[in-house]
C-alpha cells in the first residue's frame, strides 16, 4: 500500500494561519514561517488584552462615580461606604450609568448614602 503524504493536511494547515495574517505589514502576511509567529504573538496580545478591558472598565466606571460623589460633595470611598450602609447593592457599571445619564437619581443616591452614613 502507498504511503500517505500530508500534503492536504499541511496545505489547509499553512492557509489557515495565512488567511488569520491577513493584513499584517510585509513578508508577516506573506510566508508561512514570519506569518505564524506573528499570529502567535498576537493572539498571546489578544489574550492579554481581553484580561485588560475588565480592568480598564473597572478604573473607568470608578473614575465616574468618583466624578459625580464629588459633585454631590462627598468622595468615592465615603459614597461607596454609605450606599453598603444604606444597603444599596448596585454595581459599579450601573452607578457609572447613572452618573453619566441621570444626575438627579445619583443625587438621591448620595442622599441616601449620606443619611446612612450619619446614623
Amino acid at each position: 500500500m502507498a504511503r500517505v503524504k500530508g500534503a492536504l493536511a499541511t496545505r489547509k494547515r499553512r492557509k489557515k494561519t495565512l488567511k488569520l495574517a491577513k493584513g499584517y505589514f510585509g513578508a508577516k502576511s506573506k510566508l508561512f514561517r514570519t506569518a505564524k509567529e506573528a499570529v502567535m504573538k498576537s493572539g498571546n496580545y489578544a489574550y492579554i488584552g481581553r484580561r485588560l478591558k475588565k480592568r480598564d472598565f473597572r478604573r473607568l466606571w470608578i473614575t465616574r462615580i468618583s466624578a459625580a460623589a464629588k459633585q454631590n460633595g462627598m468622595n468615592y470611598s465615603t459614597f461607596m461606604n454609605g450606599l453598603k450602609k444604606a444597603g444599596v447593592q448596585l454595581n459599579r457599571k450601573m452607578l457609572a450609568e447613572l452618573a453619566v445619564n441621570d444626575a438627579a437619581g445619583f443625587a438621591t443616591l448620595a442622599e441616601t448614602a449620606k443619611k446612612a452614613l450619619s446614623k
